[in-house]
């Protein structure tokens, strides 16, 4: 085609917490969901790991937004202010023509037509001239190379950093589904809370994001669990410096909350499945993605409690974003997929 300089197709997975985008089947930009604004201006100062490292360290002119909670746009200027400068990354050479973009963006099943919308019209006013929507659960089983189009069931539970989708699959449709607001985010939150009431320190929310990625779990007994967490921070009561150690068990304790939200989930989710999908999924398991995947004995606990095994995908955190660029390359195929 003449003209196919001037068109570009990116798949992107606007996520909570992280924001991935394929463009060729090469990840192009794998960054945090947040931008840094200038309040005189109105401006973006950065976006993403730069704008991440500000965060909760600004001075009064700067601000620091997470554009999307629980999956959905909640700030929409902010988004569209975000999704842009992660566009621009992938040109940094401005073009005489700017190239007009084909895109495919993922939501979660759950979100309203209105939620949807938003999401578009943040999409379309980045430059997307054909934007297409295609649901979490669909990507991230495409993603992890299930055959979504066959006469069989799967069964995704997707741990993303707003949302925890969860979706029985066959015939390229979705059968039955929960999308519940649990996520990383709320691991993060409980997290800050615990150190609070049992520890009595103030901990920031990144503080709180290490201590998840680097002891967090899900069951008390694990096998290899990592040494405690040394955490520093003001005494809630004192001010004063306060130094103590968080251990793999506590933080199990302290996200079960959370878990059980999950579990419960899952349960709704399968009392809803067809018998014979029911049997499908049985015979193959269950398989966990998402970033909320990755924390340590989170699928021994579920196939205890579920008495279904639990797989844990290959590289879950980027699951969904390579569902997407696999349905924007194939969008013929995958049209009924799409909206």
């Amino acid at each position: 085609m003449a003209f196919s300089f001037l068109s570009q197709e990116i798949a992107l997975d606007l996520g909570t917490a992280n924001t991935v985008i394929f463009m060729n089947d090469k990840k192009v930009v794998d960054e945090p969901s947040i931008v840094a604004i200038d309040i005189l201006s109105g401006k973006p100062i950065a976006v993403g790991t730069i704008a991440k490292q500000m965060h909760e360290r600004t001075n009064p002119t700067i601000k620091t937004i997470r554009p999307l909670k629980d999956g959905v746009i909640a700030d929409f200027d902010a988004a569209e202010m975000m999704i842009r400068e992660f566009i621009k990354m992938i040109n940094p050479k401005r073009r005489l023509f700017s190239p007009s973009l084909k895109m495919v963006v993922c939501v979660p099943k759950g979100s309203t037509e209105v939620e949807i919308r938003a999401v578009r019209d943040s999409s379309e006013h980045s430059g997307g001239r054909d934007v297409y929507m295609i649901f979490e659960p669909m990507a991230a089983a495409l993603g992890i190379g299930l055959d979504v189009l066959a006469p069989s069931g799967n069964m995704i539970v997707d741990i993303g950093g707003g949302t925890t989708e969860i979706a029985v699959i066959s015939l390229g449709g979705i059968v039955a589904d929960a999308s519940i607001r649990v996520g990383g985010d709320l691991f993060t939150s409980d997290i800050q809370q615990y150190m609070r009431t049992q520890h009595n320190i103030k901990i920031g929310e990144i503080t709180a994001e290490d201590i998840k990625v680097s002891i967090g779990a899900a069951i008390s007994d694990l096998e290899d669990a990592p040494e405690p967490y040394t955490v520093t921070g003001p005494n809630m009561m004192t001010a004063h410096p306060v130094t103590t150690e968080v251990t793999p068990q506590e933080i199990a304790h302290c996200l079960d909350k959370s878990i059980v939200k999950i579990e419960a989930a899952i349960l709704q989710v399968l009392e809803y499945t067809p018998p014979e999908l029911y049997s499908d999924i049985v015979e193959k398991g269950i398989y966990l993605t998402g970033g909320g995947a990755l924390l340590r004995g989170l699928d021994q606990r579920l196939t205890k409690k579920i008495n279904i095994p639990f797989h844990v995908s290959e590289d879950p955190l980027r699951a969904v974003a390579r569902g997407t660029c696999i349905a924007l390359k194939n969008t013929d195929k995958f049209k009924f997929l799409l909206r």
